[in-house]
């Protein structure tokens, strides 16, 4: 197993703090694999098997927890002396663990960690019973630098290979088989419908199942443009796609997806007042293969992808990404982490001076001093112009984690 360092240190640095480690992400972004490393760790620096109680609850081992009190019962006849560490993975699978969850911290001298793959597991109703006592560590595919590495790839042919991240996606098991077509398609197909099925049509009792994956291809299709349930509603009604659909269902439907982790949110911000727009955000999938699945393999789309890549990148260094309104223009990504914040637009291409002029508009019609960003396609470039502009390829900003920084 190649070791995904952020995630394993962030784990080691919280360890045997008064926090809950809540690990959240799509499914197989590597959560499972990720708590049997911070396993590995902790017996490798002196924690006693005995003191590690490890649950993987999609195994058919654990069928017999199913409710708090069971988990609570087979957790306490388990307890050792001395501190023990807890791992639950995929613990939505049980009824009000929650309870149980709070119930060892109350009981025994206990450092918990926890994965699952919707993000009820962080419902109101976990963060009034837990409040403040929680960390959560967001997990996502891998990067196009992790995926270069799980890869063994060298830094030559860059472009060949990120075409082929944008294809195939960041889910690491992808990694292993990549050369084999039929294999990816098999795996990102039941990646998908296992998503579908048991974190959003079972987990919410969903009838319209129709509506619901059209609403899907509808998405992975406009990555990109601004959305609204009624722009979903219309389109699908006049192209006679549903029966009938009307936006509040619509609403709720693309709750559920982002509750599923298969898609992120960005909400619409007017960077001159700072207010929170309420409709015509824009939606990314979680992972590129995945929305290759949905759409088919021929229909892949560079100049979206790349945006989505952006988008994924700048959830992973940590960032809080809103999409921008400056009058008439819209700017791709406002990006805060803290005092700072970058303006970024993402393009697909510059081939000429009309196209740079169209770029930089949006930019520049922005009268603040934050950093102004172009992330393009292209070979290896940084640099500034004289609007103060800094233009940087995919590969700059990708390969290099203090890339906005520069």
């Amino acid at each position: 197993m190649i070791i995904r360092e952020k995630y394993l240190n962030r784990l080691i640095a919280s360890k045997d703090t008064e926090f809950i480690k809540v690990i959240t992400g799509v499914r197989r972004s590597g959560k499972s694999t990720l708590l049997i490393m911070y396993k590995d760790y902790l017996l490798a620096n002196g924690v006693k098997e005995e003191n590690i109680i490890y649950i993987n609850f999609e195994s058919a081992k654990f069928d017999d927890i199913r409710t708090y009190k069971e988990l609570y019962e087979y957790v306490a006849t388990r307890i050792q002396k001395n501190k023990v560490y807890i791992l639950l993975d995929e613990v939505q699978n049980v009824e009000a663990w929650e309870k149980a969850i709070n119930s060892f911290n109350v009981d025994f001298d206990v450092d918990i960690y926890i994965t699952g793959s919707n993000a009820y597991l962080l419902s109101s109703e976990l963060s009034t019973l837990l409040s403040g006592r929680y960390i959560e560590i967001k997990m996502y595919p891998l990067s196009f630098k992790e995926y270069l590495k799980f890869n063994n790839y060298q830094s030559d042919n860059l472009e060949e290979k990120f075409i082929e991240y944008l294809k195939y996606g960041g889910l690491p098991a992808i990694t292993l088989i990549k050369d084999n077509d039929e294999l990816v398609l098999s795996y990102l197909n039941d990646i998908y419908n296992t998503i579908v099925k048991k974190d959003v049509i079972d987990r919410n009792s969903i009838k319209d199942i129709a509506l619901l994956e059209n609403i899907i291809k509808y998405l992975s299709n406009n990555i990109g443009s601004s959305i609204s349930s009624n722009k979903i509603s219309d389109y699908l009604n006049s192209n006679k796609i549903v029966e009938k659909s009307n936006h509040q269902t619509i609403d709720n439907y693309l709750n559920m997806l982002e509750k599923s982790y298969i898609v992120y949110k960005a909400d619409r911000t007017d960077i001159k007042s700072k207010a929170l727009l309420k409709t015509l955000g824009k939606y990314y999938i979680s992972d590129t293969g995945i929305r290759n699945i949905i759409l088919g393999f021929r229909n892949i789309n560079e100049g979206h992808l790349l945006e989505n890549v952006v988008y994924l990148e700048l959830l992973r260094r940590g960032y809080r990404v809103n999409i921008g309104k400056t009058g008439e223009y819209e700017v791709d990504f406002i990006v805060n982490q803290g005092s700072v914040r970058y303006y970024i637009q993402s393009a697909f291409a510059l081939p000429d001076a009309e196209k740079v002029r169209q770029e930089k508009m949006s930019l520049l019609n922005i009268d603040d001093s934050f950093k102004k960003i172009i992330v393009v396609k292209g070979p290896a470039m940084l640099k500034r112009d004289e609007d103060g502009v800094v233009t940087m390829s995919i590969f700059d900003f990708l390969l290099n984690e203090n890339s906005l920084e520069l």
